[in-house]
């Protein structure tokens, strides 16, 4: 990488700024021996906005397998052969124990989890009395419910739901690739709804999966253009029986500049690192 580029990508970073698609691009396709100083222009962004604070967050997985979506990394859809249990929906008093015991941990957020494009009916009601339950402004109710409507949003926002994660999953040029049964700008919807009901949004997607570093760009930069609160990175497990069983992992230093990437396209965004998906 030649000097002006990492005298830009420093410049940034002391000035609290994104950096450019070419830039970004740039930063994935660094040297390894420039890799040290992308993480230290990474840090410098970070502590500006976050400092050497640490947020955790937890998951309850409250409804799981049996998904008519056929996303290709995913082990609970119904598509692919994989092990994967068939849970339903928990009630409402297995919600609020599971809240209770993970407030005795440090996280920040709690997360109800479900699988399948949205949660229906009566089961958004039965989530929103469980919330009502247990209003705690240290630990912050988190939803993951799918594609929901207007309506669905704005029960979840007055019983109390703080965040609501939703991943646009990966760059809109690839994504045709990897799901069909759902379209990309219904989730980039489901986003901007739940934002315009003055919910804070965590959404990012999964690294991996065969994309290209140009595709891995257009995903942070779609994520900067809609202000997002939370960016969870995952970085593919392959599952046996979906059609991704077969793709290499990523390599530790690549997953490494996608984080300085992801970090410097969106400085103040949070970014939380997951494995996906399971």
């Amino acid at each position: 990488m030649d000097r002006r580029t990492l005298s830009l990508i420093h410049d940034a970073a002391k000035g609290g700024e994104p950096v450019t698609g070419h830039i970004a691009l740039a930063i994935l396709r660094c040297p390894s021996d420039n890799t040290p100083e992308i993480l230290r222009a990474a840090t410098v962004m970070r502590h500006r906005y976050f400092g050497d604070r640490i947020s955790l967050c937890s998951i309850l997985n409250a409804k799981g397998g049996a998904c008519g979506e056929d996303c290709a990394f995913c082990a609970q859809s119904s598509f692919h052969k994989t092990p994967a249990e068939v849970s339903p929906l928990l009630t409402s008093e297995e919600i609020i124990k599971a809240y209770q015991a993970a407030k005795q941990t440090p996280i920040a957020h709690f997360g109800v989890v479900t699988s399948g494009r949205a949660l229906q009916g009566d089961d958004i009601n039965h989530i929103c009395d469980a919330i009502k339950t247990c209003p705690d402004s240290d630990v912050n109710w988190c939803a993951s419910l799918g594609c929901l409507t207007l309506d669905q949003l704005k029960g979840l926002k007055e019983a109390g739901i703080k965040r609501f994660h939703h991943n646009l999953e990966t760059a809109e040029s690839f994504y045709p690739t990897i799901c069909s049964t759902h379209p990309y700008a219904q989730r980039l919807a489901t986003v901007r709804a739940a934002k315009e009901f003055g919910m804070e949004i965590c959404c990012g997607g999964i690294l991996g999966m065969g994309e290209t570093p140009e595709q891995r760009v257009e995903l942070a930069i779609a994520l900067a253009k809609e202000r997002v609160d939370s960016i969870p990175l995952n970085f593919l497990i392959p599952i046996k029986g979906t059609p991704l069983e077969k793709q290499e992992p990523m390599k530790p230093l690549d997953i490494i500049r996608c984080i300085a990437m992801f970090r410097m396209v969106n400085p103040q965004a949070e970014i939380r690192v997951f494995d996906g998906r399971i």
